[in-house]
């Protein structure tokens, strides 16, 4: 088995939280209560986490002795009004109490407060239960963590890719390891019926900055890796077309040190809509997963913002008042200085680079 823990930190990642584990189990067939649907079909691959030949299902999820079937996940907030929602929730009963963890009181938006004071409190209680799901896991992977300013199942395909296979292709040094994400088609019910969403389409859509997850612009800079996970009625053969007209367009560049920096997985079960959701039902999506030095932009905005504060000592006083030194500030912003540098210089054309009068050997 190749397990994930998925950790849920804060209001966003509680609130994400949520709502992905209903759409895990509606992609499943799971009930709100943790099991298995009357009207589950064939659709749904999995038939139980006890059949030997199946794997992607208890990634996720760990059956009980009665047949239930509980998140691997924890869910952490430091006040507990968002957590007590998903107790009183539709959805209540497919958590174990334990991993629903709460505080008292939130760190009203002050890292320092969360980091260094009220944060302390629990943390021994997370790391214990975290160690309790990961002693159940017989193959764990690695853990998704869902915050504010961060954050699918593998079902059976003709090509699909874990955790480990991302860091491997994705991550080309160390620092430079903030990938960028883009899911096409996001489309409307109002407006599906007149889309064609073809493997073609949806590719094409993945490169175009309104369906990113980050503002910045790729056109700005070049890629060093891409990772396509399609789902849903997609052959190899459209894939390989798609891939190859996205590389005739002069727009989209790749550093020239890892020109063709293309992995594919391919899995056969389309994307489930959410009943009452926003977002239409469709007979394939794409999630790119790509590592682009136009992403720089990102910090180089946070820098900008952050200068203009940090210049007046702006709010400076809450934060040293909770613990934290005021020449954390200056390390911080140093850090992402050479963050800054470190995705420009990974840019660089390789004969740029070497010095004019260069001996070979």
């Amino acid at each position: 088995m190749r397990e994930c823990i998925s950790i849920h930190v804060g209001q966003a990642g509680c609130q994400i939280g949520n709502a992905c584990w209903e759409l895990y189990c509606l992609e499943h067939g799971i009930e709100p209560d943790g099991t298995f649907s009357k009207e589950r079909d064939s659709s749904h691959i999995i038939k139980s986490i006890s059949d030997s030949k199946e794997t992607s299902f208890s990634t996720f999820f760990s059956e009980t002795g009665t047949g239930q079937y509980v998140p691997r996940a924890v869910f952490i907030d430091l006040e507990p009004s968002v957590i007590d929602e998903i107790r009183r929730g539709p959805y209540a009963k497919l958590f174990h109490p334990e991993q629903l963890i709460s505080g008292k009181e939130d760190a009203a938006n002050n890292y320092a407060r969360g980091h260094y004071t009220i944060g302390k409190e629990i943390v021994d209680t997370v790391l214990e239960k975290l160690r309790k799901i990961a002693d159940q896991c017989t193959g764990l992977q690695g853990f998704l963590v869902f915050h504010s300013f961060g954050a699918s199942l593998r079902f059976d395909g003709a090509l699909n890719v874990d955790l480990t296979e991302f860091q491997t292709n994705l991550v080309p040094y160390p620092r430079i390891h903030f990938p960028l994400v883009t899911y096409a088609p996001i489309c409307s019910a109002e407006k599906a019926a007149h889309e064609a969403f073809s493997v073609q389409d949806i590719t094409n859509a993945c490169f175009e900055p309104v369906n990113q997850m980050v503002k910045c612009d790729p056109r700005n800079g070049k890629y060093m890796a891409c990772c396509l996970l399609y789902r849903g009625d997609v052959v190899p053969k459209d894939v390989n077309t798609a891939i190859s007209a996205i590389k005739t367009k002069r727009s989209i560049q790749f550093v020239d040190w890892c020109p063709t920096g293309f992995k594919v997985g391919i899995n056969y079960q389309p994307p489930v809509a959410v009943p009452g959701g926003d977002v239409a039902k469709v007979p394939r999506a794409v999630c790119m997963i790509s590592n682009t030095t136009a992403i720089a932009e990102a910090w180089a905005r946070l820098d900008h913002k952050f200068d203009l504060m940090y210049a007046k000592r702006a709010f400076v006083h809450w934060y040293v008042g909770e613990g934290m030194e005021e020449g954390e500030f200056a390390e911080a912003r140093e850090d992402l200085a050479a963050l800054e540098k470190d995705y420009e210089e990974v840019g660089i054309d390789s004969s740029d680079a070497a010095p004019p009068d260069a001996e070979e050997y």
